[in-house]
């Protein structure tokens, strides 16, 4: 197989040459080759070394020589530059050629082999197409910017300058294991593999080595459920009532020069707008995700049935079954003129983009720091699986495309399971303490 050149070689001549015509030959030397100059009115001139045929020098009208070797394959002249004289000495060049020279006696085109090489996509080549006809094209924009994220951050930086055809597992694995959150390099495998496999369909001309994302061991993952005790929902209901009638207290940093403007501490409150608030209702009571609140309209929501009809979600059409609750907090919603959001944003006719800043001051005045938006989700689901409604009711609930996805709160329905135990245990202790009517049977063998 062709030897690769060293990188300080120059672009190589791929097209087919003419004859040669009458060029000058001598011995290459430093001498020889430093005594070589171009002709005015001439692009280029050649010197071609006696001792081995094909192995020459080209000198510029600019001043610079590079060192060439040509050679005939299919009937056709190619040349390919070996190197630039100053970064290769005769003797140097001299050896590049012999390699190369050596390849085509054996019947290998390099000049072929390097132009098929630059044929091959580099990784941030493909990715890019990959996020433009794939991605882009059939997936949702919250799918796009994670993918978009994690090339940014971890895999073009470790493999986006590489052609497909030289990467390999240990690339893959090196960029995986130098990621500092675990989460995110197992995901960054995920897209890695997922641009393998289409960039294989695309090139199937491309011998390329199987997926390097394969076989890598994931990072273990510590599962973020929480779920809101009795004690800590009737907090957040306290707050969010707070929230939209006296304020909640917000703080100032007494460092900065603006800050000897600020009100005094006992009357630093802020009230929150009645749509932040309704927004953090409705996730908790409906289970649903944060964007299918946030970008829910008014049409959608159908008060005789006590449905969210969601055209589009993370798992397609969906319709979030509405409670009393949250009908309730539908119906004592505004409206704002314009803009046919449930939840409207700043802008005309444009969602609420996030609940970051009422969500801070909310879990902070409730003592609940760390507890996340999506955990009211979590706790939804634990509700009804403390309350044996069954995971399939559930996850129905939760719009989960397979029970797989709904198992995680298994563990929680329990009730059967404590009635079961409960009875057994009572049993136990009755029949210990010799408590009338405290009976254990013997359990009989099987013939």
């Amino acid at each position: 197989m062709f030897r690769h050149v060293p990188s300080n070689t120059v672009k190589v001549l791929t097209e087919c040459l003419p004859k040669a015509i009458a060029v000058p030959h001598g011995r290459i030397s430093k001498r020889s080759v430093d005594a070589l100059s171009c002709p005015a009115g001439k692009d280029r001139v050649f010197l071609w070394d006696d001792a081995l045929a094909g192995f020459g020098v080209c000198a510029f009208p600019s001043g610079k020589k590079v060192y060439v070797a040509q050679y005939r394959h299919a009937r056709c002249s190619h040349r390919a530059n070996l190197g630039e004289h100053g970064r290769l000495t005769p003797d140097e060049g001299r050896g590049e050629a012999k390699k190369l020279l050596g390849d085509v006696a054996r019947g290998l085109d390099p000049v072929g082999q390097r132009r098929a090489a630059r044929a091959v996509p580099l990784f941030r080549e493909a990715a890019t197409e990959f996020m433009r006809t794939h991605i882009a094209a059939k997936r949702k924009p919250r799918t796009l910017e994670s993918y978009e994220t994690l090339l940014r951050l971890y895999i073009l930086p470790a493999i986006g300058s590489m052609p497909l055809t030289q990467i390999r597992r240990a690339n893959i694995s090196k960029m995986h294991s130098g990621a500092r959150r675990p989460g995110a390099a197992n995901r960054a495998l995920t897209v890695v593999s997922s641009i393998w496999n289409w960039a294989a369909r695309q090139h199937e001309d491309l011998d390329l080595p199987p997926n390097p994302a394969m076989g890598i061991e994931r990072n273990p993952e510590e599962g973020h459920e929480r779920f809101l005790s009795g004690d800590e929902l009737a907090r957040l209901g306290d707050v969010l009532s707070k929230a939209e009638i006296a304020g909640l207290p917000y703080s100032v940093d007494d460092t900065k020069a603006e800050a000897k403007h600020a009100p005094k501490p006992e009357n630093r409150v802020r009230t929150l707008d009645p749509f932040s608030v309704a927004a953090i209702r409705l996730l908790l009571f409906t289970g649903a995700r944060l964007r299918e609140i946030l970008h829910a309209k008014w049409d959608y929501v159908d008060f005789e049935r006590g449905l969210l009809n969601l055209p589009m979600s993370k798992t397609g059409r969906k319709s979030i079954f509405l409670s009393a609750a949250a009908l309730d907090v539908l119906a004592t919603l505004p409206r704002l003129e314009g803009n046919d959001f449930i939840v409207p944003g700043a802008k005309d006719a444009r969602p609420r983009a996030d609940l970051k800043r009422p969500w801070e001051a909310i879990t902070q005045t409730a003592g609940l720091e760390g507890l996340r938006l999506h955990d009211l989700r979590h706790s939804f689901a634990s509700v009804g699986a403390g309350g044996g409604l069954g995971l399939p009711i559930i996850g129905k609930l939760l719009g989960h495309a397979t029970l797989a996805m709904t198992a995680k709160y298994a563990h929680l329905d329990n009730d059967p399971m404590r009635r079961a135990v409960n009875q057994i245990g009572t049993t136990i202790s009755a029949a210990m303490n010799r408590e009338p009517g405290a009976e254990v049977l013997p359990i009989k063998r099987a013939k």
